[in-house]
């Protein structure tokens, strides 16, 4: 039976739990899912994580011990202590959530990273960006999220938020952040505040499902909100690429998949933005690992820890 490890996804939307073995597959019929949400309360929350960790445990094979428990959260997070903070999750401020998993599994070792980190260690590993030496790995959803590979491993980062794109501020747009900035990425992109923005243009809608079908119908508002997200993508890339000169930018999540535009937008807003030629050789590409992604970037700090930084 091959090495397993216990990946934990916990997001704005969701927590997540499943086994993933050695070779980053997920374990037929051990994954399980729970609605998270900001209206939740702490206890909710924690009984959210414990019945998808329980979920998941229950299907590992008799006989068979984990290798290590892996999480990865909505941060900021704060790697030392075990604590995440999620923005978008009210009720969790410095909340031990790697003692609240140990808890449920205890004996077995848990390290638990910024989301962002998980999806780029997947990415590098066996997704859209192996074989890049400088990847980003990004999280579009209920926020964005962002991680850094460097020279082929995660870059150092004393909190663990390092790579946190989704605060970084976009030339051209003032939306005010819970963060306290204001043109923050992901007060822009998100695909809540994508719809959001849109509900201020006369859409109707109410989330990105219905964005992303009336974006493919030609309703102008919804063509608008997608090129406006995936523009600032594109700048606080092109930005990104600057700093650190990255290779691909792979990005995941929920609102990444709105339309193919989003994509494109981002593509030609690295262009615009610069006339330097190492940025402009940046990659921008979708997740190759679909939403299975966070859970692989998981399991990586049990499977791959030579990757992380």
């Amino acid at each position: 039976m091959p090495s397993l490890a216990l990946a934990v996804d916990f997001g704005g939307t969701k927590v997540e739990a499943a086994l993933v073995d050695a070779d980053a597959a997920v374990v037929p019929g051990s994954r399980h899912r729970h609605p998270t949400g900001p209206d939740r309360t702490a206890d909710q929350l924690d009984a959210a994580v414990a019945e998808v960790v329980r979920g998941a445990v229950s299907t590992l094979p008799g006989g068979v011990d984990l290798a290590g428990i892996g999480i990865g959260s909505a941060g900021p997070v704060d790697v030392a202590a075990g604590t995440v903070s999620p923005l978008n999750v009210p009720a969790w401020r410095g909340h031990p959530l790697a003692d609240r998993v140990r808890a449920l599994v205890p004996g077995v070792p848990v390290d638990l990273r910024i989301d962002g980190l998980c999806i780029a260690l997947a990415e590098h590993w066996v997704g859209a960006g192996r074989g890049a030496h400088n990847l980003l790995g990004m999280i579009v959803s209920t926020g964005v999220g962002g991680g850094l590979v460097l020279g082929d491993r995660g870059a150092p980062s004393p909190s663990g938020n390092g790579g946190h794109i989704g605060h970084v501020e976009v030339g051209g747009f003032d939306d005010a952040c819970p963060c306290g900035g204001r043109g923050c990425l992901e007060a822009i992109a998100s695909g809540p505040r994508t719809v959001a923005w849109a509900r201020t243009q006369g859409f109707e809608g109410t989330t990105g499902e219905d964005l992303a079908a009336a974006h493919a119908a030609g309703d102008p508002v919804a063509i608008a909100a997608v090129e406006r997200a995936g523009r600032a993508i594109g700048q606080a890339v092109a930005s990104a690429t600057n700093l650190v000169d990255l290779d691909v930018v792979a990005i995941g999540g929920g609102f990444s998949r709105v339309s193919p535009a989003l994509f494109e937008h981002a593509r030609a807003a690295v262009t615009r933005r610069t006339a330097f030629d190492f940025v402009r050789r940046v990659k921008i590409v979708p997740s190759g690992l679909g939403d299975e992604g966070p859970l692989i970037g998981a399991a990586a700090l049990v499977h791959r820890p030579e990757l992380v930084g």
